[in-house]
């Protein structure tokens, strides 16, 4: 499960995705995000198109696309049966006191592909852009706020170090899990409870080692004279290029189609 987490890691590739501006990357991603929940019904066909085609230019497996949704089944099943069960409408099953919606099984398919299409839409973002090019990405879009005084730079800089230290921890968790299985830990039979406490032998060391971590790079940044963001420069200035207007082109017209289907068309 634990190797199954694809957020924060960056997959490697020569792609016209990886070659984007992350400024485009992020705001492509919030306007996916926005037509999900525009789409009430044959709108998620465009919405499944649009995905496809930019997985499919990222030249990222999408094996490897499916591989993060295994770590949220639980969160979708329980999201589906609740949809399911208390959305008010048309009996289809009745089993007991639950009884199952014609309502509640379109909420929750609306709901579940809602959910899937949010997660591999950003992790599309995560895994074409690396932690810096993300930083730098969103200190300048974030840039407008410093004249309300928002430290936009050390925003940006926290974002860049969770998503650095997320494959980091992953490993070191699997690491420690790996020791205490070959101690005699089982982390797998039990119920619920017992596996609650069997995780305790797993987060003690695993919070002690973020700790030290943390401490190592806050020294690391001390020692390269580090002081925030005011009169720092960038090696590589963010510059839009040909590609990333087309991009924002292309992002123009999905938003748009995505509000003639919601308005015009009522999908």
């Amino acid at each position: 499960m634990i190797r199954d987490i694809t957020l924060g890691q960056y997959y490697p590739a020569d792609s016209v995705l990886h070659r984007l501006d992350p400024r485009v990357k992020f705001i492509g991603t919030i306007v996916y995000i926005i037509s999900l929940f525009l789409f009430k019904s044959w709108g998620y066909i465009l919405g499944t198109m649009f995905l496809g085609g930019v997985i499919i230019l990222s030249k990222v497996p999408f094996r490897f696309m499916v591989k993060g949704l295994k770590t949220i089944v639980v969160l979708l099943v329980i999201t589906l049966f609740f949809n399911m069960i208390f959305t008010p409408g048309e009996v289809l099953v009745k089993i007991g006191i639950i009884k199952i919606t014609k309502e509640g099984l379109s909420l929750a398919a609306r709901m579940g592909i809602r959910l899937i299409y949010l997660i591999m839409g950003s992790s599309v973002m995560t895994l074409t852009t690396t932690p810096n090019q993300l930083t730098d990405g969103l200190e300048r879009l974030m840039k407008p706020l410093d004249v309300i005084h928002v430290p936009v730079h050390e925003i940006s800089m926290i974002m860049s170090i969770a998503l650095r230290f997320i494959p980091i921890l992953l490993e070191e968790t699997d690491k420690i899990m790996k020791a205490q299985i070959a101690r005699g830990a089982d982390f797998e039979t039990g119920n619920i409870f017992k596996k609650v406490k069997n995780m305790v032998p797993l987060l003690v060391p695993l919070f002690v080692s973020a700790f030290r971590r943390a401490n190592d790079l806050a020294l690391a940044m001390e020692a390269r004279c580090y002081h925030g963001g005011f009169g720092r420069t960038q090696m590589k200035p963010l510059r839009y290029k040909r590609r990333d207007y087309a991009a924002y082109g292309v992002l123009a017209a999905y938003l748009g189609l995505s509000i003639t289907c919601r308005v015009v068309l009522g999908w």
